[in-house]
């Protein structure tokens, strides 16, 4: 049986800052932004994520901003907004999921709007929430699933040093209903503190 964990209590952030982005909680203000990026993603999206076809109305949109607040406050998901440091651009999503507090083992998602992509917005992105997982948090394991056929996303785990664990073979069901392999990419905190040297 392992330590008691006050799951509130745990480390959150307002902000991480790189170079081009901020990954921060998302708030009220978001909803018109996020939105707008949806509903301008749509066809990019649908292929990959399930949730592509949501977010049909801004009233919507907002209630799922309140829910995301809401878990961040428990701890059961930490969601974040990627803003351009540029502009203040909301440029896509992006989260890291808890799969076992007690073994610290944590899952990134993420996501850009058609119009931000091929630019490195992400592979930033994950990086920063990556360094949070491990320094703060005190991860053993980060990974990362895609889509066998999505290469763009792939290719973040690929740039960021993350180890290509194998591919599992019609692990899941697509958007379009079909059959998908999936690849898993992870970081364990061994991996991490070695890329760190």
């Amino acid at each position: 049986m392992g330590e008691e964990l006050f799951l509130s209590l745990l480390p959150d952030f307002d902000a991480l800052a790189g170079q081009h982005v901020i990954v921060r909680p998302y708030r009220e203000e978001d909803a018109s932004p996020l939105f707008a990026a949806i509903q301008e993603s749509r066809p990019h999206l649908r292929p990959w994520l399930p949730w592509a076809d949501q977010h049909q109305r801004l009233e919507e949109t907002r209630d799922w901003i309140n829910r995301q607040r809401a878990a961040w406050l428990l701890r059961d998901i930490y969601n974040c907004a990627v803003i351009s440091l540029a502009d203040g651009q909301l440029l896509g999503g992006i989260s890291l999921k808890p799969h076992d507090w007690q073994a610290r083992v944590f899952e990134i998602g993420y996501w850009l709007r058609v119009t931000a992509t091929g630019r490195g917005y992400m592979t930033e992105a994950v990086q920063l929430l990556t360094t949070f997982a491990f320094e703060q948090l005190v991860a053993n394991r980060v990974f990362i699933r895609c889509d066998e056929r999505n290469e763009r996303s792939a290719a973040i785990p690929r740039r960021l040093g993350f180890v290509c664990e194998g591919c599992l073979r019609h692990e899941s069901l697509a958007p379009d209903g079909k059959l998908r392999n999936t690849l898993v990419f992870a970081l364990t905190s061994a991996d991490y503190r070695q890329s760190r040297q």
